[in-house]
């Protein structure tokens, strides 16, 4: 039997990597204790979303409401399986940079901690797996706030000769910059990855995402942009745009182009990788123009307010430059853009909301 493991298996990515992996015939194990909903609320719930899975592959899919910070609980987990893991999707994280100044704790726990625990376990029980770690462009701080940014009618953007205008590439540093608690607990998460790579002779994978979307995300104020937003733009819900204009522009790529760039690097990987993962240059926006978006899909208008002050180290522009994955797995390439994610965040979510 041939096993991926996915940790935050009923989170937006991990339940598509669950989706993605059954349909290619593997039985998928997967870890979610729904802490996201301790995080954000009720309506971050991942349970309609376990359930669903559950009901749809039935033994295919293997669920565990366990912690990733238990190491008892991971230790025995990954005893059950052992060598039939060929494949572990590490999603599980705490999300928010405004909720980690609240917790710094259990932010770094979850996403450093938790991390350093699975990467142990695979190394002594799986050692020939692929581990792909879903991390952050948050890992670069506001290092992208330094570029020269030109204002525009609705969005910042960069010179055309500049040469991040393409996107920001895996060349930028991590370094001297402010991270927020969220991005600086992340870049130790990546870090490690790296090194039980590069240490251990292990192949695993960074993936600096952008902004990480589709419909099966249970978006939140703090965390789940063009889903959330859909969510007010269709409920009334009041929502808040903070600072810059509401001209900051983020790469978006939906979950379903991520996960099947996860199905490239495991058939074909490679040792300490980080690829910077996002929309590119296809699929981005900014915040003024996802509204303008999502009001014309839902064919009514968003109640919204702008508050001047933005929050603590976010990007102003984030488009990341999708040239190195590419270069290594030519044959993957995006088949959504904003659009079309927009209107299937839309579509397959009214009667939910």
């Amino acid at each position: 039997m041939s096993i991926v493991l996915v940790t935050g298996s009923a989170g937006l990515i991990g339940s598509e990597s669950v989706r993605f992996f059954c349909e290619k015939g593997f039985t998928v194990v997967g870890i979610d204790n729904n802490l996201r909903q301790s995080f954000f609320g009720e309506g971050a719930s991942t349970l309609w979303n376990r359930d669903r899975l559950q009901e749809k592959y039935g033994d295919q899919y293997i669920h565990h409401n366990s912690d990733i910070r238990d190491r008892t609980a991971m230790e025995q987990l990954f005893q059950t399986y052992n060598r039939e893991i060929r494949l572990i999707i590490h999603t599980a994280a705490q999300p928010s940079h405004d909720w980690a100044a609240r917790d710094p704790f259990t932010d770094f726990t979850v996403n450093a901690n938790g991390t350093l625990t699975l990467l142990e376990q695979t190394r002594q029980h799986c050692p020939e797996a692929v581990f792909i770690f879903c991390s952050t462009n948050k890992v670069y701080g506001d290092n992208p706030n330094q570029l020269p940014l030109v204002e525009l009618e609705r969005r910042w953007e960069i010179a055309e000769d500049h040469p991040f205008y393409e996107g920001i590439d895996e060349s930028m540093s991590i370094d001297h910059c402010k991270h927020s608690l969220f991005g600086a607990s992340k870049v130790a998460a990546d870090v490690l990855v790296q090194e039980y790579g590069r240490y251990f002779d292990m192949k695993t994978a960074c993936f600096r995402g952008g902004c990480l979307t589709g419909p099966s995300h249970s978006g939140a104020e703090l965390h789940g942009f063009l889903s959330y937003l859909m969510k007010c733009t269709v409920t009334g819900t009041p929502y808040k745009v903070y600072g810059y204009k509401g001209k900051q522009v983020r790469d978006n790529i939906h979950s379903y182009d991520l996960v099947n760039a996860f199905y490239h690097f495991y058939q074909n990987p490679r040792v300490a990788e980080t690829y910077n993962i996002g929309g590119g240059r296809e699929s981005n926006c900014s915040m003024l123009e996802a509204i303008a978006q999502c009001e014309e899909i839902a064919e009514k208008p968003l109640n919204w307010e702008y508050q001047e002050s933005n929050r603590s180290g976010d990007h102003i522009w984030w488009i990341g430059n999708l040239g190195r994955f590419k270069s290594h797995y030519p044959q993957w390439e995006l088949t959504y853009g904003v659009p079309e994610i927009l209107k299937e965040i839309y579509s397959q979510n009214l009667d939910r909301w």
